[in-house]
């Protein structure tokens, strides 16, 4: 497979998870900021979206305040901010379109599609009913086009490159949620295990869709350290870091047989998922969450890097952690 096409089908895949996972946030808020002001703390939900996507200083060059209005136009639609929505779903079609004959006719459809009602239904303007709308659409959306790709696709190279860029971004999403509830979200005056820090951790495990896996596998009230151990270590739920690193070592590995060459991205790969299996959550709490995921961060970057350099063209400048000492927006949007 040519280096172009590869990067091409990676990149579709990175931005249509960059999509739903800032479609899954906005979710988040919206669920938030429905607890009143002096219980929450004002803005924390709406700072806690900026904070995830490492642009909070980007974000203070375009708008003169925080708040719902200003951020859902930041995260959806604004087309200076290479990660909205809409420029990862334009992004994710321009790279589908130069490779239509890599990709199954299913998935392209979905993401054209998806294009042409986004550029034809969709503004500013919604109120929130319909701005729930477009985000249940954008979730669809996603799952439509991996969907499509588990059904359609040869289990070959192609097949391989879709699964590693969806799960590298994943991975990077994971950390990125888990880290802005822990850290942020919480007032000072708040205690930890109290009713808001419950409803808080509820929110974000129904944004990842892990409510229901939560209550399967532990069978007990929402729990900090319960919850991170679901997100962080275990390998049965597909959100989780130490399930997206078992799919990238699958597939790096598979690469590595299907060219006869093994490089530095399967062995960061391997140390990572081997590292991430021998932890345990106590150990965590110990050490620092908030440590361990902006090293995580950094490392899945360090994957990405290495994968553009032995498979793909370019390599994209990769996201801030949240909150991290790296507040400028680096985004480079990948275009076909």
């Amino acid at each position: 497979m040519l280096s172009r096409t590869a990067e091409n089908i990676y990149w579709s895949s990175r931005y249509l998870e960059r999509a739903d996972f800032q479609a899954r946030i906005l979710d988040a808020c919206i669920r938030l900021s429905s607890l009143p002001a002096n219980y929450t703390g004002k803005g924390s939900a709406w700072d806690g979206a900026i904070a995830s996507t490492g642009g909070a200083q980007f974000f203070r060059t375009l708008y003169d305040r925080v708040d719902e209005w200003t951020v859902r136009d930041f995260v959806a639609f604004n087309p200076a901010n290479p990660s909205s929505i809409s420029n990862c779903l334009m992004t994710a079609r321009n790279n589908a379109r130069a490779v239509r004959t890599a990709l199954t006719s299913e998935m392209w459809e979905v993401i054209n599609d998806a294009w042409l009602e986004l550029g034809n239904g969709t503004g500013r303007d919604m109120d929130r009913d319909a701005f729930a709308r477009f985000i249940a659409w954008v979730k669809n959306v996603a799952q439509s086009f991996e969907g499509a790709a588990h059904r359609t696709m040869l289990r070959n190279d192609a097949f391989y490159f879709t699964r590693i860029g969806g799960s590298i971004e994943r991975a990077d999403n994971t950390a990125r949620i888990l880290d802005v509830k822990y850290h942020l979200l919480l007032p000072p005056s708040e205690t930890v295990g109290g009713s808001l820090d419950y409803f808080q951790w509820s929110t974000i495990l129904r944004e990842v869709s892990a409510l229901t896996a939560y209550h399967w596998v532990y069978r007990e009230s929402i729990k900090p350290w319960l919850v991170a151990d679901l997100l962080i270590l275990n390998r049965q739920m597909p959100r989780s870091l130490t399930g997206c690193y078992g799919v990238l070592t699958q597939y790096l590995d598979l690469l590595a047989d299907t060219y006869d060459q093994s490089g530095e991205a399967q062995t960061i790969a391997r140390e990572t998922f081997a590292e991430l299996r021998g932890h345990c959550v106590e150990r965590l709490f110990q050490e620092g969450l908030h440590e361990f995921i902006t090293a995580f961060i950094g490392r899945n970057n360090k994957l990405g890097d290495r994968i553009a350099q032995q498979y793909l063209i370019a390599t994209i400048p990769a996201r801030p952690a949240p909150s991290g000492p790296n507040d400028p927006y680096p985004h480079a949007a990948q275009n076909a």
